[in-house]
């Protein structure tokens, strides 16, 4: 009773206790977002082109297999670094980057560093060095860093702070221009954002995009990160290719390949392990992720994302919208159909907000939303259940199973059990010679015969489809058109006082031992009556009263000496003068509690 009372109600509580505890704290449905989006990111990013002003030098595979003789094994002598320098910078570029680290001196080969030193110097005005920040260590103090790195100091900062970074040694201090090239990981090791600046004891730190962009007076978001908008691979030429050309006496490149351009010295041999995790793949380049940071910030297009936690109120309205339908009645399957509509509407407007730089995440509240659905959806499953099963025990009493059955399935049974008029046809079946029966055998023998007599008789009675009301002693009293419809009531309750009298016969014949009388008299009537459960709050019987009942009960009283079956003018009109019965007129009867006779016919079959 209290499940009805609150209805579904309970498993919206449920639900906000499980957004306000995802959102708030665990963030597990943050995976979802992250699934759906990287999908989308990777389709869009099919429809956007990288900016032609960025080019990566790219230090594959081949370029490892074509240098081998030269170089040798990687890494490569710096001097060969030097020579590609000095090529690019002829052209006039607007930047070089190395993606490369150069934290250590090559003591080896001494010359071939202080070649790439003094070529460093030559263009220290285009060229950026990366830098690292490491997990733990030791490492220089911030204020003892050249202000070529862009470091910027708060009022209240630590002028004693140090931060253990990985930073160009092998280059002089002179040429430290760029910045921190970090990873930025999320919690499941994908990376989607690029940070710009890394803040410690009040000093900031910048990227190497976000140094760059300062250079090149490109607007910088106060944020410290942004949220990569991807494209398509950046143009991309193979490092031995360009290395042997500059070297050619007869070079086939163009001179002013890279005018104007930034130039991106990097490496996306799968050997190198410079590939990492993003929406576009599991192995992605770095280079690349460098590359799309450096794009984003000149065309001023990285995505935006709104907070996380208002989608939260999205996921609460939801999931209320849906207990709201579920406890108004609306239909499962079209409340289901709403929310696949809202899904896939959903689906459309993450596409669409990727065109305007907008990154939502719209999907964690769909996910609640379709949990919300499903609990929903199995409470009102589990309730028709039980109401079903309470109906089905409550009509099978007096119903045939299949009766019951077809009349719940067919929801007709908040109708069907409110009291209400309407037109049927009683059956009353009383046996002949009970009282000589009973005074002459034990009261066992009388229980077991009455037992056995009423099994085959209301068998017949649920075949024709009648509806049993009660036995009165070693009365039966049947009716038909109630509370499933039945237009061919008086029909059906004719058929089965028939054959409940063959029935009669066949029960005779099996009682061997029986030796005093043992018939029937069965009485039909049709008429309005009403019909409903009635009785007290305790105790409800599903009945018929009114005046039909009494007169079939009068009726039944007027077979002895008669027929065995007899029925009322109003049922034989209703069986029809051309049905499947022949009626016998006995004349007019005045019964009990009647002014007018009654008359009265016996049927049989045709």
């Amino acid at each position: 009773m209290w499940q009805q009372r609150l209805g579904f109600w309970p498993v919206l509580l449920v639900m906000l206790l499980l957004i306000a505890a995802d959102y708030g704290a665990l963030h597990l449905s943050r995976a979802v977002d992250h699934a759906v989006n990287d999908r989308l990111l990777a389709r869009h990013a099919t429809t956007r082109t990288p900016s032609p002003d960025i080019v990566l030098v790219d230090i594959d595979q081949k370029s490892l297999t074509a240098l081998a003789d030269e170089a040798g094994s990687w890494p490569w002598p710096r001097a060969i670094h030097a020579e590609m320098l000095d090529a690019i910078a002829r052209q006039q570029p607007k930047a070089i980057i190395f993606d490369l680290m150069f934290n250590e001196p090559d003591t080896f080969r001494a010359d071939s560093d202080k070649l790439f030193q003094d070529t460093a110097r030559a263009h220290a005005s285009l060229l950026y060095l990366p830098s690292v920040q490491l997990v733990d260590g030791t490492g220089p103090l911030l204020r003892n860093l050249p202000p070529s790195l862009g470091l910027q100091r708060a009022p209240d900062a630590d002028p004693n702070a140090s931060v253990p970074l990985l930073l160009p040694w092998a280059m002089p201090q002179d040429v430290w221009r760029g910045g921190l090239i970090n990873f930025l990981a999320d919690a499941d090791g994908t990376g989607r954002r690029y940070r710009l600046v890394q803040t410690v004891a009040g000093w900031r730190i910048p990227s190497l995009p976000a140094q760059l962009a300062t250079d090149q007076h490109w607007p910088v978001p106060p944020a410290s990160a942004i949220t990569l908008n991807w494209t398509t691979p950046h143009a991309r030429v193979s490092y031995s290719d360009l290395y042997l050309d500059f070297n050619s006496e007869h070079p086939k490149r163009a001179a002013n390949e890279f005018a104007g351009k930034i130039v991106i010295v990097g490496t996306a041999a799968p050997g190198l392990q410079d590939l990492r995790p993003t929406p576009l793949g599991s192995t992605w380049p770095g280079v690349e992720i460098l590359a799309t940071a450096i794009d984003n910030l000149a065309h001023q297009d990285w995505l935006q994302q709104p907070h996380r936690l208002g989608f939260a109120i999205w996921a609460l309205v939801l999931c209320t919208l849906l207990v709201a339908g579920f406890g108004r009645g609306i239909n499962t399957l079209g409340l289901g159909v709403a929310l696949l509509v809202v899904t896939l509407v959903s689906g459309v407007a993450g596409w669409l907000a990727l065109g305007r730089h907008w990154l939502l995440p719209l999907y964690a509240p769909l996910v609640f939303a379709w949990l919300c659905y499903v609990l929903c959806a199995l409470q009102a499953w589990l309730a028709e259940k039980r109401r079903r099963e309470r109906t089905m025990q409550m009509f099978g009493r007096f119903l045939d199973p299949r009766v019951a059955s077809a009349l719940v399935d067919s929801g007709d049974t908040s109708a069907s059990m409110q009291p209400q008029t309407r037109n049927i046809t009683v059956l009353f079946s009383d046996i002949r010679g009970f009282t000589t029966l009973s005074e002459s055998r034990p009261p066992e023998y009388i229980v077991t015969l009455l037992n056995q007599y009423f099994t085959r008789q209301v068998e017949v009675v649920f075949k024709h489809g009648g509806t049993l009301d009660k036995f009165i002693g070693d009365c039966i009293m049947a009716f038909w058109g109630a509370p499933a419809d039945d237009p061919d009531h008086a029909r059906h309750a004719v058929a089965a006082a028939l054959e409940m009298a063959k029935e009669l016969e066949a029960f005779r014949q099996s009682l061997t031992d029986l030796d005093v009388p043992f018939d029937v008299g069965i009485g039909i009537h049709t008429g309005p009556a009403v019909v409903g459960f009635i009785g007290a709050p305790s105790r409800l019987d599903y009945t018929v009263i009114g005046d039909t009942v009494n007169l079939a009960s009068r009726i039944e009283g007027q077979t002895k000496g008669i027929a065995r079956v007899l029925v009322s003018e109003a049922t034989r009109a209703a069986c029809g003068t051309h049905g499947e019965f022949d009626f016998v007129d006995h004349g007019s009867h005045q019964v009990k509690g009647r002014d007018q006779p009654v008359q009265l016919y016996s049927p049989r079959e045709k």
